[in-house]
């Protein structure tokens, strides 16, 4: 194992790390927001806009990132549409995250049972009361398992914008490989780099989902 080698290229590994957790956590954030208007959509069952969450879930979950990601750099200027690598990789991590946090919340949301939210509206609450309150804090305790593992999945999906030459940890990798021919180094780099982005987001996880399964019982 070369050390010198991967003490030299340390920093090219810390600002791609710095690419990588920048549009995976603006993925997340985007694909949890998309994922609980769809959810939402589905299980109250909103005419025209249920069906087009459905489609929408269906187009997301079976098309592959770098398929979206190649539609979104290469093929949206073509229609005079033309966004940066960054840009693309934050919309696409969003657009296939979205569906699957979706999924996800649309388990946690069905788990609370529907006479919950009729003794509210009965005890005086009104629906968004009734929605935040009640139903949203025990739909969270069912959907974090999920809602976690996406996340997770989200992050290493990231990987793929080095198709998209943005500097990620995958695109240094795959540079450096190539360049000094020092693989086994290079790939020992991007496995810890991963693991210091995903080993505490897994922590807090399981800590998050032992709590919230504590609570409500």
């Amino acid at each position: 194992m070369n050390w010198t080698f991967m003490a030299q290229n340390l920093h090219f590994f810390v600002n791609a790390a710095y690419v990588t957790v920048f549009i995976s956590f603006f993925g997340v954030v985007f694909s949890m927001l998309i994922g609980l208007v769809c959810a939402g959509l589905e299980v109250f069952r909103i005419p025209l806009l249920s069906q087009v969450a459905r489609v929408y879930i269906e187009l997301s979950r079976n098309t592959p990132l770098l398929v979206q990601l190649y539609f979104l750099y290469f093929g949206l200027p073509k229609l005079g549409v033309n966004w940066s690598a960054q840009t693309c990789a934050i919309v696409g991590l969003a657009f296939l995250g979205g569906s699957y946090m979706a999924e996800a919340m649309r388990g946690g949301l069905e788990a609370v049972p529907r006479v919950q939210t009729e003794s509210a509206r009965v005890l005086g609450f009104t629906p968004a009361q009734a929605l935040s309150r009640i139903v949203l804090p025990q739909a969270l305790s069912s959907a974090i398992p999920g809602v976690v593992a996406n996340i997770i999945f989200l992050i290493k999906e990231s990987s793929v914008v080095s198709a998209i030459a943005l500097a990620d940890v995958m695109y240094v990798t795959k540079d450096l490989m190539g360049t000094s021919y020092d693989t086994y180094e290079s790939l020992t780099l991007l496995i810890v780099t991963y693991l210091i982005i995903l080993l505490p987001i897994s922590v807090i996880g399981t800590v998050l989902e032992r709590r919230f399964d504590y609570a409500r019982r």
